[in-house]
């Protein structure tokens, strides 16, 4: 009897103090925590690049918005999210000075954005030493190439977008029924041009295309005449090419005034023909262009349509490729923050315990997937996420459409162009 009291006294008191240890550590733990936990939007806001700038800010304030109306992050008790903003401008000084203040005034756990990869490349410097987690929206490939230890890449890099870009019109050829056997390739001369273009040329050359044209052109280009002949003159099938804003609008015009229009032309990066900015300035002239994205504003989920509606609201037109890449990167930002909770529960917002909870990702549902162009979100060694995969758009009586992977179209492709001339 004794013996059976000692043993229900020695359960009781174990019980009693892992309790008060459980108690104790929690305690503990929301001394630690915020009240709410700072992220930072880090996006080219005035100049040249602020179109891009603008939609992805609206995209990250709409993540933050649904993330803390789901009850915030719910392994750190449910702490919301809280969003500040800085303007990166259009240089390397100014995105230092930008990425320097964000940190010094508002301490971020982590920061969005950049879209440029040379202001990327300017800030990462900045991140990278105050250990401050950065989830890039730039697509040069080299962007996860300097060794940096606190950046990760959701979205296909600008390689993969080139040879997306290849792929699609060789399937779309074979779908049709047309023969394509001679490509033009076209960038604009930047690193993030010259991604694409790599891309692009060993895709024709995995598939056996002769590249019979191939120019670098200045980004501030005045006069596209002398390029769309040149391309005439070689006879390209079609082109693939790498635009920003400007430039695109330049050439678009440049192939109808001329009437030297190919089988298609095809656009890598995501930056110019298809996005709402460039249809309303060339109008019927944007007509069949296509062009890649690290987005999916046609997937069919409960969480994108809740984006793509409430951005549409907004805004005035579907989500751009900006706006969906921060949009899902900060869903996969909530979930890092999340896995880090639960691993580290003692120091969850600790840089280090975050970056290894980033590298142990590995989602294949929840709202994160739901927005992102594929269902598998995971990140290499490099910070880059091997799963990812562009989608093709392509204007479609003024509207554009999600036309490739053809098993996610929500319109049929148009291949060749109706109005080709050669």
């Amino acid at each position: 009897m004794l013996c059976r009291r000692f043993s229900l006294c020695f359960v009781v008191n174990i019980l009693i103090i892992i309790l008060v240890s459980l108690i104790f550590s929690f305690t503990v733990l929301a001394e630690k925590l915020p009240e709410k936990i700072v992220i930072g939007c880090l996006e080219p806001l005035t100049g040249a690049h602020a179109v891009f700038g603008t939609e992805a800010k609206i995209g990250m304030e709409l993540a933050v918005q649904h993330i803390n109306e789901s009850g915030g992050i719910q392994s750190l008790g449910g702490v919301p999210l809280e969003l500040v903003t800085e303007d990166v401008g259009e240089d390397a000084m100014s995105a230092r000075l930008a990425t320097e203040s964000i940190i010094s005034k508002y301490h971020p756990v982590a920061v969005l954005g950049l879209y440029i990869s040379r202001l990327t490349t300017a800030a990462s410097e900045i991140t990278e030493r105050e250990r401050v987690i950065l989830v890039a929206d730039a697509l040069v490939d080299g962007v996860t190439e300097m060794g940096r230890q606190y950046l990760f890449r959701p979205a296909p890099k600008a390689s993969m977008q080139g040879r997306s870009a290849v792929e699609f019109v060789l399937e779309a050829a074979k779908k049709s029924g047309v023969s394509v056997e001679k490509i033009a390739i076209l960038n604009e001369d930047s690193s993030f041009g010259r991604s694409n273009a790599i891309g692009a040329v060993q895709a024709a050359l995995d598939n056996g295309l002769t590249i019979v044209y191939q120019k670098e052109y200045p980004y501030d280009i005045t006069d596209a005449s002398s390029i769309v002949h040149g391309i005439a003159t070689a006879k390209a099938d079609f082109v693939v090419t790498c635009p920003y804003f400007m430039d695109g609008i330049i050439f678009a015009k440049s192939f109808k005034e001329l009437g030297k229009i190919p089988k298609f032309i095809a656009g890598m990066g995501a930056c110019g023909f298809t996005d709402p900015e460039s249809i309303e300035a060339l109008g019927e002239t944007s007509e069949y262009y296509s062009n890649t994205y690290s987005y999916n504003p046609a997937k069919n989920t409960p969480q994108n349509r809740k984006f793509v509606e409430e951005y549409t609201a907004k805004v005035g037109h579907i989500p751009t490729e900006a706006a969906g890449m921060n949009y899902y990167a900060m869903w996969i930002l909530k979930e890092a923050l999340e896995l880090s909770g639960k691993l580290f529960p003692g120091d969850p917002l600790n840089p280090d315990n975050l970056r290894k909870a980033f590298l142990e990702l590995d989602l294949t549902s929840g709202p994160a997937v739901e927005t992102f162009p594929v269902n598998h979100v995971a990140f290499d060694g490099k910070g880059d996420n091997p799963y990812a995969r562009a989608t093709i758009m392509q204007v479609i009586k003024g509207e554009p459409k999600v036309v490739w992977p053809f098993d996610e179209a929500e319109a049929e492709f148009i291949f060749p162009r109706l109005d080709a001339t050669y």
